[in-house]
């Protein structure tokens, strides 16, 4: 019988596209990747580290696994995994830099042979690698130079260092042959891809296209300063979906400047008028930070009313969360906790208003929605290319099915829709 692996990933799209490549590598050992940690004689953790939140619950779910299966063995991969080992309860810790020889490192040292198996639990699909969601994801680059002084991830992660662009085509063909319908291009920096290759990500996104037919390509966070003028062609294909993540951190220059960031809030607002002008229905989504070291609270006014105008589809927003061993956890004036939560309140509920204006322009239209998944409701949850989340009572199984969707109302965080046939 062969050994089974469960394999979890905690933070972002990167962990979640290197935990499934994790999962394939496994598969190609022989392993059986299972989709209940009670059933597994091997766990396998992919952590985060770039908030303290993301550290605890990291320490957390190594800690819940364990419990879950005391006879499994336990390891600890990720970004957390460089800098915090001593907090992790694994039996093996594996650090970025080796996170691809994982599979090796696992049967050189520890002795999974030796296990008392039970008997088999379900089996994630072999050919897909424990792929559960309907969006899979191609990793295009690692890395990052840019040195923002809350990041840890620079540090973690190492210099920038692209993909053979050979790979990443491959990898898209294949989960078109398997039946996906939408593609996503990950990474740290996915806007540098190519600087150390003299490629680029606008030539890579041309050769996608016209090498592999995907019904949809996404781009996951580009950096600001990475968008050109020519960039905006690349949408005359539909293919590609008119969603953009931008991250802005602050709209306050002062903040923005102790941040090291490489715009003011002004160049941030002229991209974000140019790119809306160019791709017609595009929405623009982003990343904010409240209670930046420093940030006075006509520093914080400055930023929510910047927000505010540039008027965003959806914001991630945090409350600032040192990070050792980053520039800015050593920076004067830190803001007191309390106040660092009411600004991200603050921010959040901007985003709010802004979000739910955005969806009220679509109510009436008829839009292609890829179909996730039902939820405990009943109801299926999709996307729209726009990243609008719809949800629609069916009772066909809509799983991994494009469909062209009548979008009737609003909802909290969504749009109630109603499924009309097949789309294209």
């Amino acid at each position: 019988m062969s050994l089974r692996v469960y394999l979890e990933s905690v933070g972002c799209k990167l962990n979640q596209c290197e935990r499934d490549a994790l999962a394939r590598q496994f598969t190609e050992a022989g392993y059986d990747v299972v989709r209940c940690a009670e059933d597994a004689d091997l766990c396998v953790v992919n952590t985060c580290a770039v908030t303290h939140v993301a550290a605890r619950k990291s320490r957390q779910r190594v800690r819940a696994l364990g419990r879950a299966n005391p006879g499994a063995r336990l390891v600890a991969t990720g970004c957390y995994a460089g800098i915090g080992e001593e907090g992790l309860s694994a039996d093996l810790v594996v650090p970025n830099d080796r996170k691809e020889a994982l599979v090796s490192l696992v049967e050189a040292r520890l002795d999974l042979w030796e296990l008392d198996r039970g008997p088999a639990g379900p089996r994630a699909d072999a050919g897909e690698g424990a792929i559960s969601r309907t969006r899979p994801m191609v990793k295009i680059q690692d890395g990052c130079d840019n040195a923002c002084t809350y990041c840890i991830v620079h540090v973690l992660r190492g210099k920038q260092r692209s993909q053979p662009r050979a790979e990443i085509l491959a990898q898209v063909r294949e989960w078109v042959r398997q039946g996906y319908h939408e593609v996503v291009l990950t990474g740290v920096h996915v806007g540098s891809y190519g600087r150390d290759s003299g490629d680029g990500l606008f030539d890579l996104v041309c050769a996608i296209l016209a090498d592999s037919p995907p019904e949809r390509l996404r781009l996951s966070s580009i950096e600001p300063w990475d968008l050109t003028p020519e960039f905006y062609a690349l949408w005359e294909d539909p293919r590609l979906c008119r969603h953009l993540h931008l991250p802005l951190q602050s709209g306050c220059d002062a903040v923005l400047s102790r941040m090291n960031r490489h715009y003011s809030a002004a160049e941030f607002a002229r991209l974000v008028t140019q790119a809306r002008d160019a791709i017609p229905g595009l929405a623009v989504t982003t990343d904010l930070i409240a209670g930046f070291p420093g940030e006075t609270e006509e520093e914080h006014g400055a930023s929510a009313a910047f927000v505010e105008g540039l008027a965003f589809a959806r914001a991630h927003v945090f409350a600032y969360s040192e990070r050792p061993g980053t520039p800015a956890a050593d920076m004067p004036d830190p803001v007191d906790p309390p106040v660092r939560q009411r600004r991200a309140r603050e921010l959040r509920e901007i985003a709010r208003r802004s979000g739910e204006a955005f969806r009220r322009g679509f109510v009436g239209q008829t839009l292609a929605v890829l179909w996730e998944a039902r939820g405990p409701d009943g109801r299926w949850s999709g996307l729209t290319d726009h990243y609008v989340r719809v949800y629609a009572d069916s009772d066909e199984d809509l799983a991994n099915a494009l469909r062209l969707t009548r979008l009737t109302a609003l909802e909290p965080g969504g749009l109630s829709g109603i499924v009309v046939r097949t789309s294209g």
